[in-house]
């Protein structure tokens, strides 16, 4: 404690990096992220202080004394102390690799991959446009990328026309139709959509797959600890009932 780097001090009480540190470590995740940024911790530094501040106004004003105080102190020892319970009820929960593994093979159909396509599309508002760009791909005068960037009315354009990775379904249904019956590489339409007339390249197609164990053991693992946990919740529940209500 004596080493501890003293941030600030409020009336007499010194705020440290430890506090702030832990304070972090009770926000939200999101929050969490920006722990390393200066000017976060400053803020956090900020909070604390204000915090300490209206404490010391608490006090002059004497509002511990009020039954308000009380009961909600009353209620925060409560909360404390079933908050603690419950972790010594989930202390001894653990979930083996053996147990992950069994999961994963007895259920198979939370693990599928759909089929999927990677492609790029241009968009336009008129079909003799759609086939003119056509023409003008094919024969070489420009790439496909090209000719989104500068014809594509989709914000897709600016990145060549590239809509990335879809499985079935995502896309309205013409577009979807055509473009996992198109071949790789191969330019497809004008397909006409709710949206206009597209031209559609098919650069990769991905088989529907089962995901690798690997890559799912740490979701199989969350899911079953919160599992274990609420059976240990729900039969501790039952026995405080019978100890505490009979």
């Amino acid at each position: 404690m004596a080493n501890e780097k003293i941030l600030a001090t409020v009336g007499g009480v010194d705020i440290t990096d430890a506090e702030v540190d832990a304070f972090i470590r009770s926000l939200p995740k999101e929050q969490q992220a920006y722990a390393s940024i200066p000017q976060f911790r400053q803020q956090c530094v900020e909070q604390l202080v204000a915090v300490q501040l209206y404490a010391l106004m608490g006090e002059e004003e004497k509002l511990e004394e009020t039954e308000t105080f009380k009961q909600q102190l009353a209620g925060a020892r409560k909360e404390i102390l079933a908050n603690m319970a419950m972790q010594k009820t989930f202390a001894d929960i653990v979930v083996t690799d053996e147990e992950c593994k069994a999961f994963y093979e007895e259920n198979p159909q939370h693990f599928n991959q759909g089929e999927s396509v990677s492609a790029k599309h241009i968009l336009v508002e008129e079909e003799a446009k759609a086939v003119e760009l056509l023409g003008k791909i094919t024969a070489g005068e420009m790439t496909f990328e090209d000719a989104a960037k500068t014809c594509s009315t989709c914000p897709s354009g600016q990145q060549g026309g590239d809509l990335g990775a879809f499985t079935r379904g995502q896309m309205v249904p013409e577009f979807d139709t055509a473009a996992f019956a198109a071949e790789i590489d191969h330019i497809v339409g004008p397909v006409k959509t709710q949206f206009g007339y597209h031209l559609i390249k098919v650069y990769e197609k991905t088989e529907a797959s089962v995901m690798p164990f690997e890559q799912v053991a740490d979701a199989i693992r969350s899911n079953l600890t919160v599992q274990k946990q609420n059976e240990a919740y729900t039969a501790k529940v039952a026995e405080l009932k019978a100890k505490y209500m009979a």
